[in-house]
């Protein structure tokens, strides 16, 4: 057993930030004398001083040696993992690693079909072909949830070749499938899981929490320990696990997707943040799953609101209802789901989740993490307070009071086209459509066209369409919809959506 008091990348950066000493070396601001003045007004110029480079009392990322590598030690035993590597450039990089670390050119990679861009990215970057699976998908809530292990094992019958599966755990809502099950037949292939565990960082500290995706048997997970711990943003850890991941090839893959000059800052934010959960996890997230509970129940008392969450009997009603199998509703692909993340039905009050979320914010002083046409979800972490969750309800409450309208008529439910085997065909692999000479046309001339560009509303960065895809006249309307009602579309060139990019 390690010492989790430790924080030795922290302990190094704080002593190399105080050490007097002449600085001839990157960064250039030279610890926060050349710093402009209106930063150094926000940030103060203590924090500069930290903002160091790969000294020698601070170890290498790339060939980790010391602190680094102690810190990387003590989080891999926190998390439940062999090995950690600490990403500073997001989870995206790690996705992106774990791609290229397991699939070649013309390798064939099982997933779902709303992955995150940055398994799109992978595809791009490896040239892996991918075997897309349809996710479950609730029409009472236009929600796709997460892929089931029949679809896995049909896929890995129909492609015994494969060189991997990747999921995604929990999905942006929280929800989270059958890992266990799925990890069971993938290594019955003698390949490993890979797992977008993005969101599922706070998992291995509560046993209210569903069960990290380790502990359900992945290979190889990357967690955003910015997104819902303690880290700064864009610090996140690659996990592994066992011996169906080469842990070399992870590192050489990390070397091509990150940064060769690290941000220190980020590296420590991930130490002291492994500390703090490693010391107080339990308690933190028992304070963090009471101040959900409380938001979840006050909420769905609102008239005109329900909440996403899971009730038992299935007669009980409401958006929840276990099955045999646990599942909402009796979806296999949703048998747990994360209290923390809270998403609110809002169509009710005849508003859609972009007026909601505009409402909320601009006049109401509540920020949503994300909104889609029905629904705003919102991160409850360690970080909120019970004076955040009375403004939240407070927030709903007013909203439900003064802004309710007679009715809503919605009709997206391209998740539902989306998601069944009709609406998307790939037509050739992401890299090569990525690669290809393209043109751009006007968007209404694009149906039937082969994209040559990622396109997704942002966040939660599912792409609708992605290179290599065929586009669809369906695909168009929504991407039309959601820019009308206020959402916003990304990873293409013009994001105006007057053009598209296609292959020529």
């Amino acid at each position: 057993m390690l010492n989790q008091n430790q924080i030795p990348l922290l302990d190094a950066l704080k002593a190399n930030a105080a050490r007097p000493h002449a600085p001839f070396y990157t960064p250039g601001h030279k610890l926060g004398e050349g710093i402009s003045q209106p930063l150094a007004d926000l940030l103060g110029k203590a924090v500069f001083r930290a903002d160091l480079t790969e000294l020698a009392d601070l170890d290498n990322l790339f060939a980790p040696q010391g602190v680094i590598q102690e810190a990387q030690q003590l989080a891999a035993e926190a998390f439940g993992a062999l090995q950690t590597w600490f990403l500073v450039n997001g989870s995206t990089c790690g996705i992106e690693a774990a791609i290229l670390a397991t699939c070649g050119t013309g390798d064939k990679i099982i997933l779902p079909r709303n992955v995150h861009s940055s398994a799109i990215a992978g595809l791009i970057l490896s040239g892996a072909i991918p075997i897309f699976l349809n996710p479950e998908y609730d029409p009472v809530l236009d929600i796709a949830h997460s892929i089931t292990p029949e679809a896995v094992q049909a896929a890995l019958q129909k492609h015994p070749d494969a060189k991997a599966v990747l999921t995604v755990y929990p999905t942006y809502y929280g929800v989270c499938g059958e890992l266990s099950a799925i990890a069971s037949i993938t290594h019955q292939y003698n390949i490993p899981l890979l797992v977008d565990e993005a969101h599922g960082a706070h998992f291995a500290f509560h046993p209210e929490l569903p069960t990290p995706a380790l502990a359900a048997g992945a290979d190889l997970t990357v967690q955003s320990i910015h997104k819902v711990l303690g880290a700064m943003t864009q610090a996140s850890m690659l996990h592994v696990q066992g011996n169906r991941i080469d842990c070399d090839r992870i590192s050489k893959a990390l070397q091509l997707v990150q940064s060769t000059s690290p941000n220190y800052l980020l590296l420590a934010s991930l130490d002291a943040a492994r500390q703090q959960m490693a010391l107080h996890g339990k308690m933190l997230m028992s304070r963090t799953l009471q101040l959900a509970d409380e938001a979840r129940t006050r909420i769905s008392q609102i008239p005109g609101l329900s909440v996403l969450q899971i009730l038992s009997p299935p007669s009980q009603g409401g958006l929840g209802g276990s099955s045999s199998r646990g599942g909402l509703r009796g979806y296999p692909s949703f048998i747990a789901l994360d209290k923390t993340r809270l998403t609110v039905t809002v169509s009710g009050l005849g508003l859609t989740g972009f007026e909601a979320d505009e409402i909320l914010d601009e006049k109401l002083d509540v920020t949503a993490e994300f909104a889609s046409l029905e629904h705003l979800t919102f991160i409850i972490s360690l970080g909120n307070t019970p004076d955040d969750i009375e403004q939240l309800v407070q927030g709903f409450t007013t909203l439900a009071e003064k802004y309710r309208r007679t009715n809503l008529t919605i009709k997206s439910h391209l998740w539902q086209d989306l998601f069944t085997t009709q609406s998307h065909t790939l037509y050739c692999s992401p890299r090569e459509a990525f690669f290809a000479i393209s043109e751009i046309l006007p968007l209404t001339q694009t149906n039937k066209r082969i994209c040559s560009e990622i396109v997704c509303p942002y966040p939660p960065g599912i792409p609708l369409l992605m290179p290599g895809e065929i586009i669809t006249k369906s695909i168009l309307d929504y991407l039309q919809q959601i820019q009308t009602m206020g959402g916003f579309i990304s990873g293409c060139a013009d994001t105006s959506l007057k053009t598209l990019k296609v292959v020529k």
